[in-house]
């Protein structure tokens, strides 16, 4: 009987004819396209410092710019310029005569953009084309952040920024207001002269720049007569420090306050820091006990206040209190190693930095402990940060020894070993010298200058810029052993 309004059921299979044949389908996908800004990340620093240097040096050509009649010569002025935005304080003419005031204000005003100040603007340019960037971009900027202002986080960088500039301005008050109490009337200089050298002063050993007005004295550094002055020498050394050992690293020192909740980067800087620092003092005071050009005639109070000042400033700011042209050998190859090594990653310090050396030493140390992987406070370094620690100290080593070779070609009756001494002072963004600077051609000069730049900016920098655009790892090679030693 059937139903009206109801549909039959059946158990059969009805097989309908296939609509249309199964085939493979091939398609031309064509890659992203990728609007890649003309500047990039990297590009940033690279043409912000190469611009601030270019004003530099066209201000301080001028003639009102030095004490003396017709415009500066080019490689006096490019080269000042260049040690000033790089913070690292290498000069050809003393600053305190040659230049004027005016020119002493482009030189501080280079120097406090180059050493800090064009570091937090340019993290607010980077954040706000990260924003607007492709997803590697990104990433490539939160790289450099990282490596340049030790922030791993984009969000923490307005934070970081008021932070920096509230402590740094601090700083720079607290430390001209006691500078000013120590030098005030030397020389018959009256409050406005001693009030300028004092914040000049100040800037520059937080900046870490080695820059100094106050006049000369026959026979020695300016800074050496105040080595009889613990307030003056104390007060210079914690600037000094501050800058070397960087802001971010001091915040969370503050912000923990216990050792053991330090993070594994802090732990290993400070821990290398005082070890660096305690080696360059014995160092120099062994080796210049006796010597009447350098600390000989110190009281033997005097020696270790000098000791322990030249071995904070001649790693990372070049102030000095001795002539290095004048040092034993030993002391020549210490400090050349030592400013090589500079401050920490986010300081305003150059060289390879401290956090690279430490996880270097790690690798070393667990090597020969016999531990797989390199240690350090009972924390596992990542591969990946030995590989990057390895290539920055690699490329800067090359960098040193090919400077190194060019300038012993062209200037040959120079020592090598001041050779190397200056080479690494330029690269390491230090400023001390051996005074071997002035007396060299214009080769060797713009090879000088060309070292600052890439010494302040750093390989890792460098590296980021030359980056690959899709560094998507799709395979690896099959793991084979190969013999070492």
């Amino acid at each position: 009987m059937a139903f009206r309004g109801r549909r039959r059921y059946t158990d059969n299979i009805i097989r309908l004819r296939r609509r249309r044949e199964l085939s493979p389908t091939v398609e031309e996908v064509e890659p992203p396209k990728r609007n890649r800004p003309i500047f990039g990340t990297t590009s940033i620093l690279l043409t912000g410092f190469a611009l601030l240097i270019l004003i530099g040096g066209g201000l301080l050509s001028l003639p009102v710019a030095h004490n003396g009649s017709g415009f500066t010569p080019i490689e006096n002025a490019f080269f000042t310029s260049v040690s000033a935005v790089t913070v690292t304080g290498h000069t050809v003419v003393d600053t305190s005569t040659y230049w004027s005031i005016f020119g002493q204000a482009i030189i501080f005003t280079l120097m406090l953009v180059g050493g800090l100040g064009f570091m937090v603007v340019s993290t607010f340019i980077l954040l706000l084309i990260g924003q607007r960037s492709t997803l590697q971009e990104r990433i490539l900027t939160r790289g450099l952040m990282r490596d340049t202002v030790g922030v791993d986080q984009m969000g923490g960088l307005r934070h970081l920024g008021r932070m920096v500039i509230g402590v740094v301005f601090l700083s720079y008050a607290v430390g001209a207001a006691v500078i000013f109490s120590q030098i005030y009337g030397l020389d018959g200089m009256g409050t406005l002269e001693s009030f300028w050298h004092s914040v000049f002063l100040s800037v520059s050993s937080v900046n870490n720049a080695g820059f100094n007005i106050i006049p000369e004295v026959p026979g020695g550094s300016s800074l050496a007569r105040f080595v009889s002055n613990p307030v003056l020498m104390i007060t210079m050394t914690f600037l000094i420090i501050l800058g070397g050992l960087g802001w971010v690293l001091l915040a969370d020192v503050f912000r923990k306050r216990r050792i053991s909740r330090f993070s594994l980067e802090t732990k290993m800087v400070l821990v290398y820091s005082i070890l660096l620092w305690t080696l360059g003092a014995g160092v120099l005071y062994l080796a210049e006990f006796a010597n009447s050009n350098t600390m000989g005639d110190f009281s033997w109070v005097d020696k270790i206040m000098g000791a322990i000042f030249q071995s904070v400033s001649g790693r990372t700011a070049g102030f000095l209190i001795v002539d290095f042209g004048e040092v034993k050998d030993v002391t020549k190859s210490t400090f050349s190693g030592l400013m090589f090594i500079g401050g920490a990653a986010g300081s305003v310090a150059g060289g390879i930095k401290v956090a690279t050396f430490a996880v270097l030493m790690a690798a070393v140390i667990s090597s020969l402990r016999g531990r797989p992987h390199a240690e350090a406070f009972g924390r596992e370094i990542h591969q990946s940060q030995l590989h990057r620690a390895l290539t920055v100290a690699v490329l800067g080593l090359g960098l040193i020894v090919v400077s190194a070779t060019v300038l012993t070609t062209l200037e040959p009756e120079i020592p090598f070993l001041d050779i190397i001494f200056d080479t690494v002072s330029a690269f390491g963004t230090t400023g001390a010298s051996t005074g071997i600077i002035p007396s060299m051609g214009m080769a060797s000069k713009i090879l000088f200058m060309i070292l600052m730049y890439m010494g302040r900016l750093g390989p890792v920098a460098l590296a980021l810029a030359l980056a690959p655009e899709d560094d998507t790892e799709v395979y690896r090679y099959a793991t084979e052993s190969v013999k070492i030693g």
